[in-house]
């Protein structure tokens, strides 16, 4: 990693512990700006390599990377990491993709669903991070791409990606067993996504995946009820239908996931993005307590309802080749 970064003219630090320095900056907005810009090569803790169930998802969860450089103001990471939002880039791959193994056959999530166990065990890459985001300077996608693809139970890699530099990806033997997701939203609604690729884009390196022959798939997040929202999700899936259309054997299907927040991440977004236009007017959502007790803010049922009979309404007619994996 350290010799794909240093060939791209990046400067490259080694340190002599594990405490980065020098990420704070006058104010919250600058200490966010040096450490978006900076990414450390670490090794990933025992506590890291212990997976857990991440439903709707998939069974396991399991991290290449922690951190993304793109600058979402809705990011759920905002109120899920601590510290200043800088990328770490696990280091010690082969023991991570050699730790899967006795979680197969262990999952609750998708392996137990009455429609979706032909999955395989699955384990998802992207929950703390955009793998592909930097992939150039890691290559730990294609190496787990290439693992996946070897292994001989039946799983399933997945990931999702706001990015379109799928080229290192296209010629691997994947086996059908990576499923590629692009997160996508209505056109409007891609300004609150900086530093990240074009919806166009995303499509396009969609398609070239699918002809690639892996199975694919489209995350709709978060989805938002702003003004003009049917149109901007006719839109987004007017072109996603015209984009993969007389691609040949096309497995694809589609996450559907509404905004939602915490007390906790509006306060960083906040933060980070004080001219943010994007709504977090809680008097327009409903208090919703998890699992753990924690407090999140999502739609009224009836707005859930409109988004969702909507957006399932545009796949069936546009899309009908796509499978519904859940909404949420």
């Amino acid at each position: 990693m350290a010799e794909r970064v240093a060939a791209l003219g990046i400067p490259v630090v080694e340190l002599a512990s594990d405490r980065l320095s020098g990420l704070t900056g006058d104010s919250s907005r600058e200490t966010y700006t040096l450490a978006k810009a900076t990414m450390a090569i670490v090794v990933a803790p025992a506590a890291k390599r212990r997976l857990q169930p991440i439903p709707p998802s998939a069974d396991f969860r399991f991290d290449l990377a922690e951190g993304c450089p793109a600058h979402c103001q809705y990011c759920y990471l905002a109120g899920s990491l601590s510290g200043p939002p800088i990328t770490r880039a696990y280091a010690n791959l082969p023991e991570i993709l050699d730790g899967l193994e006795p979680y197969v056959g262990q999952g609750t999530i998708t392996s137990r669903s009455q429609t979706r166990s032909g999955e395989g065990t699955t384990f998802e890459a992207s929950c703390y991070a955009d793998p592909l985001g930097i992939e150039h300077l890691t290559g730990s996608l294609a190496e787990a791409v290439r693992f996946f693809g070897q292994w001989r139970p039946d799983v399933q890699l997945r990931f999702t990606t706001k990015f379109s530099g799928v080229e290192p990806l296209l010629t691997l033997d994947h086996g059908g067993r990576t499923r590629v997701r692009m997160s996508v939203t209505a056109p409007a609604q891609i300004r609150f996504e900086g530093g990240t690729a074009s919806l166009d884009a995303r499509l396009d390196a969609l398609k070239r995946l699918a002809r690639a022959g892996y199975p694919v798939g489209l995350t709709v997040a978060p989805i938002m009820a702003f003004e003009g929202w049917r149109d901007g999700y006719a839109d987004l899936v007017a072109r996603a239908a015209a984009r993969l259309r007389g691609v040949p054997n096309l497995d694809l299907t589609a996450e559907l996931i509404t905004h939602r927040f915490t007390p906790k991440s509006k306060g960083v977004i906040l933060d980070w993005y004080p001219a943010t236009k994007l709504d977090l007017d809680e008097t327009r959502r409903v208090r919703k307590t998890t699992k753990f007790g924690s407090i999140k803010h999502v739609y009224p049922s009836s707005v859930m309802k409109e988004l969702r009979g909507e957006l399932e309404r545009l796949f069936a007619e546009q899309l009908p080749e796509a499978r519904l994996l859940y909404w949420t």
